[in-house]
């Protein structure tokens, strides 16, 4: 338990070390493993650091700093400070890298589809099948080893994890949950950038660009609007036009001619086979 004096001098202790660094952050903590934690701090280590404490001793750092004052109305529920020298992005990443895999428990919600496939498994014939086949598995043996006979969703996305179901994923090894460190809000040389930033990818950004970019060009060759890019559809479009036009009216130019012609042909075919039944 630390004393009055003791949180002053922790308080101006990070208050000073906030001016070390250029990325300073707000995470949450809520619903973090301490294996996490402690495995994104040493991942961290010598780059940067976590300053854990009481809401208030925090808020009192965060708010030392006109920098930093935005963040602190970031600091609800569980959360902590992050100080580093990384790139914001560079620090995302990290957290991305180090997120764990998760067993799932009774009354989760699932946050997609939680499926299983036929095939077989390693597990070994006992009391194994017997919990298998609670959470509605179809399990069959087959020459001494235990076989999923068919593919099936235990949980559709949304609905509520059964303690038969999260025995049955804990036996056959599936672990349908991730955890990860959730920045809230990272300050980094005066520009502010939320979680919702960090899930914005290259891949994203150019399937959007190339999208946008369809529905305009669409939009354009509806409404006849010439550009470097629609300009080949158009004069392609303008020919087919002309020539069926063409070939409506009988006009005998060239390039219609053929068409005509080829038209007159076939038509004469089929009278001649018409004549001939």
């Amino acid at each position: 338990m630390f004393t009055k004096q003791q949180k002053i001098e922790f308080v101006n202790k990070v208050s000073e070390e906030l001016k070390n660094y250029k990325t300073i952050g707000v995470v949450s903590l809520s619903a973090v493993p301490d294996r996490l934690l402690q495995r994104v701090r040493n991942t961290l280590k010598g780059e940067g650091k976590f300053v854990l404490g009481r809401k208030n001793a925090l808020e009192r750092i965060l708010e030392s700093s006109e920098q930093t004052k935005k963040l602190a109305k970031e600091l609800t529920g569980t959360s902590a400070i992050v100080l580093t020298n990384k790139d914001p992005f560079e620090l995302y990443e990290m957290f991305k890298s180090n997120e764990i895999k998760l067993s799932a428990k009774p009354k989760q919600i699932a946050n997609e589809d939680i499926a299983i496939k036929e095939g077989e498994t390693s597990l070994q014939p006992g009391q194994t099948v017997t919990e298998l086949k609670k959470a509605g598995i179809d399990v069959q043996m087959q020459k001494g080893k235990v076989v999923i006979a068919k593919s099936k969703v235990l949980v559709s996305k949304g609905g509520i994890i059964s303690t038969a179901v999260a025995n049955a994923l804990h036996i056959l090894g599936i672990t349908p949950f991730t955890a990860m460190l959730e920045p809230k809000l990272i300050e980094s040389q005066g520009i502010l950038y939320s979680n919702d930033v960090f899930k914005i990818t290259k891949e994203s950004v150019l399937s959007d660009i190339a999208m946008t970019f369809s529905k305009a060009r669409a939009v354009a060759m509806e409404l006849n609007i010439a550009t470097p890019y629609t300009i080949a559809a158009m004069i392609a479009k303008a020919y087919r036009s002309a020539l069926a036009l063409g070939v409506e009216a009988k006009a005998y130019d060239t390039g219609i001619v053929e068409k005509l012609i080829s038209k007159a042909v076939g038509e004469a075919a089929s009278l001649g086979a018409a004549k001939a039944e």
